[in-house]
């Protein structure tokens, strides 16, 4: 399965688990910051990043290139758990 496919379950799910009334406020807030451009200063696919530290889910410190495999790596951002 594609990572686009992964990800299109993914939000198919999310989006039968949030109430309605949340959802339309997460959908209007995605289609303003869309709208205002901001995309544009974002990290693009297939940019490099400078070397990173992240805690995982031990809380023990990995270095991005210690997590790098040799396909590279898929950074995913979560703002917070509804």
């Amino acid at each position: 399965m594609k990572l686009s496919e992964q990800l299109d379950a993914i939000r198919a799910g999310s989006a039968k688990m949030i109430p309605p009334e949340k959802l339309s406020v997460m959908t209007q807030a995605t289609r303003a910051l869309r709208e205002s451009g901001i995309l544009k200063s974002m990290i693009q696919v297939g940019a490099t990043l400078p070397p990173f530290l992240l805690a995982n889910v031990h809380g023990q410190t990995v270095s991005s290139a210690a997590a790098m495999g040799p396909r590279g790596m898929v950074l995913t951002v979560f703002r917070g758990h509804w």
